[in-house]
């Protein structure tokens, strides 16, 4: 195997878990392609009516669903929930309370944290990387060190086009000789680069994963092997709404204006005379008005005859002689019931609300039972987007960390499901929610004041209806003592 590109965390190979026996390559959530040792990695042929032979082209259809006017207030409403920005705080913030770790180490995390953001530059292009990641599907980086001195830790976070890196995974079986199935024998990921030049000379650099952040949507198709955007769901949504707004154009500019119908008296004209005569009247008022859907312009082409155009229609000797009438427009020009529908259809695809799509409409402030349920699964929607995305400041963080030599391997395993991230919240449902809650428990607590330490005892009003637990209960307790001492309160030794 050739030389990757990049470094490679210290990983001494005595330290490396053995090969468990498998017959199933192991699978994670990035669509990495699965080939055999001594293989090639080649695109297929998707058949589910996308048209997208490969990755790369699927990625190019996201971008330009993506720049549909509607669409975009789509996404747009959905960054400005997930990525709320401030000038006194950053947009995400690191939770490292569950983490069983010495304050030293938990303050040494913090400020790495803290560097990551500013090489990410977080805090003023934390809207565009998010916008990236959820069209495109996946956000690669490129971590850039010093390779004499690794333990500097990261020195530069280098965005990558997602065009021209694809996640391999090599897989080398042999037989079973008691059951004659294949079974893993070895397993090796990497990632591809090639950019265009490349692509056609079928050359490629191989780059090792420590060299790489790579956040994908977790979203991956049918056959497991690609990965998806979110946005996969509004492509037909999207096609559907810009043919429906293009014929609904060229339908109004068709229909709109009155047709003239012009009945010409050619007498007794032979035909190819009566012909040419009805020819050169033709001339004369011929007007071709053609509509073009890419720009949205309108010309003038005398060029072509069409029948959406003035009639003329000759008349022999003995009728009305010449006359002109008028065939009059559509008169349901102003139905656009069929747009909206595809409007609306679009948004749902996208998972936001409805009601979002009428810009117009007031945003009216109240209870938290007031809003609607579509509110509700868009606010959940926006949680596991955040805690998606959150993966790719796991990676950094664990790379920072490991490089430097800050904690091991085995400390990572340990505390990277406790390691949280908690994001600015913008959607005033949170915090409606969280106030009518307090209030519902303060407000049972009040009915039942009179049956404390009667019926119930303080132990289980504070459990079972603040639903305060032994350490914000403890923490309630100092707080009560100390105000006490400080003369803010007469002293009630009765509370909890």
């Amino acid at each position: 195997m050739a030389d990757f590109f990049g470094f490679e965390i210290n990983r001494k190979k005595a330290a490396q878990e053995p090969v468990r026996p498998s017959f199933v390559p192991n699978t994670d959530e990035d669509g990495a392609g699965v080939i055999q040792a001594g293989g090639h990695f080649g695109a297929y042929l998707d058949l589910d009516g996308d048209k997208a032979k490969n990755e790369i082209e699927l990625i190019f259809k996201y971008r330009d669903v993506s720049t549909q006017p509607e669409c975009d207030a789509a996404i747009e409403d959905i960054m400005n929930e997930a990525i709320v920005g401030s000038h006194d705080d950053t947009p995400v913030r690191l939770v490292l309370d569950e983490v069983k770790a010495s304050d030293k180490v938990k303050e040494i995390m913090q400020e790495e944290f803290d560097n990551i953001l500013a090489m990410y530059n977080f805090n003023s292009y934390g809207h565009d990387i998010f916008r990236r990641w959820y069209v495109d599907g996946r956000l690669p980086y490129h971590v850039i060190i010093d390779d004499k001195n690794p333990k500097n830790g990261i020195k530069e976070l280098r965005y990558i086009d997602p065009t021209k890196l694809r996640k391999i995974k090599e897989v080398e079986e042999e037989k079973d000789p008691k059951t004659g199935a294949n079974v893993i024998k070895k397993e090796s990921e990497y990632f591809l680069f090639q950019d265009v030049a490349m692509g056609k000379s079928n050359q490629g650099i191989k780059i090792h994963p420590d060299s790489v952040i790579y956040c994908t949507s977790g979203v991956l198709d049918a056959s497991r092997r690609r990965i998806l955007s979110y946005l996969q769901k509004a492509i037909k949504p999207v096609n559907q709404l810009r043919m429906m707004e293009d014929s609904l154009v060229i339908y109004r500019i068709s229909r709109a204006p009155e047709r003239r119908i012009f009945y010409i008296d050619v007498g007794n004209l032979p035909k190819g005379k009566a012909e040419e005569y009805l020819k050169n009247i033709m001339g004369q008022y011929r007007n071709k008005m053609v509509y073009d859907a890419k720009t949205g312009n309108i010309k003038d082409d005398k060029k072509h005859m069409s029948m959406l155009e003035d009639f003329f229609l000759p008349r022999r000797e003995g009728g009305r002689g010449t006359e002109i009438t008028t065939l009059p427009g559509g008169e349901n020009l102003g139905q656009i019931d069929d747009i909206l529908y595809f409007q609306k259809k679009l948004y749902k695809s996208l998972n936001v609300p409805v009601d979002r799509l009428e810009q117009e409409s007031n945003f009216a402030l109240g209870r938290s039972t007031e809003i609607s349920r579509d509110e509700v699964k868009f606010k959940k929607f926006i949680d596991r987007l955040r805690k998606r995305f959150s993966d790719l400041f796991r990676q950094t963080l664990r790379t920072q960390l490991l490089l430097k030599g800050i904690i091991t391997k085995q400390d990572w395993d340990e505390w990277k499901e406790q390691i949280q991230f908690n994001y600015i919240e913008d959607n005033y449902f949170s915090e409606l929610k969280e106030a009518e809650i307090w209030k519902e428990r303060f407000d049972m607590l009040s009915s039942v004041e009179e049956y404390i330490g009667k019926y119930i005892s303080h132990e289980w009003a504070a459990k079972n209806i603040l639903k305060l637990d032994d350490e914000a209960k403890k923490e309630m307790e100092d707080q009560i003592k100390a105000e006490v001492a400080a003369g803010m309160h007469k002293s009630d030794e009765d509370d909890f």
